[in-house]
């Protein structure tokens, strides 16, 4: 049995302009941390911790001896799952008016869901979600899926 607890708690991305994702991320309305400055920022999202931090300090701590990667997309994806089917759509614009960048527009998914895709301002994707069989607590955390 390992002692690696089955949870995740932090989510960070290395940000080449923590100033203009705190921003972004800030215009969604999403709740900022109040110790959060252009030097490390986090947001409280439904249990995780979603955190920013300069890339090249987090390519030193988490990679030593390893070059920061270039911009362009990572090939990782953060999803943030509504509660209904219309909220995919609603999610979506208002991301945009906020800045993000369209990567798939809304659609229904041959799983049975509906889903959209947007960038914030560096690239990062995140899948706007519908999915039946999610289950919520009140602070948004995911309890089950499916």
């Amino acid at each position: 049995m390992s002692t690696l607890p089955p949870r995740l708690s932090v989510i960070t991305l290395g940000a080449r302009d923590i100033a203009a994702l705190r921003s972004f991320y800030r215009s969604l309305g999403w709740p900022e941390l109040p110790a959060s400055d252009d030097g490390w920022s986090a947001f409280l999202l439904g249990g995780v911790l979603f955190a920013l931090y300069p890339l090249p300090e987090l390519a030193a701590e988490a990679g030593p001896g390893v070059a920061a990667p270039a911009g362009g997309w990572s090939g990782v994806t953060m999803a943030c799952n509504v509660d209904t089917r219309g909220q995919v759509d609603t999610a979506f614009t208002d991301a945009v008016t906020a800045g993000a960048t369209v990567v798939a527009e809304p659609t229904d998914r041959s799983w049975g869901g509906r889903s959209a895709y947007i960038a914030d301002p560096e690239g990062n994707r995140w899948e706007i979600a519908w999915a039946g069989t999610a289950v919520f607590d009140e602070r948004g955390a995911l309890l089950s899926f499916g």
